[in-house]
């Protein structure tokens, strides 16, 4: 091993910055991502990353239509 380092052209290992949210999601939805997740291998956060990735990648609009209560 060397006694010293040179890092001043290093690059961090980061493909993207990521920080860590708190969010209320209905459970429902929370089951629908883990059974795609158990399908994929994939963890159900980064299925849940990747789609709002995409929506924000794709500039999806959400559209809301409000039900009037009966």
């Amino acid at each position: 091993m060397r006694k010293e380092y040179d890092f001043t052209n290093a690059k961090p290992y980061v493909k993207k910055l990521r920080k860590q949210i708190s969010i209320r999601i209905d459970v429902d939805t929370i089951n629908s991502f883990k059974r795609q997740a158990e399908e994929t291998g994939i963890t159900y956060q980064n299925l849940i990353n990747l789609y709002l990735s995409d929506c924000a990648m794709h500039s999806k609009k959400i559209n809301i239509v409000w039900k009037s209560p009966d």
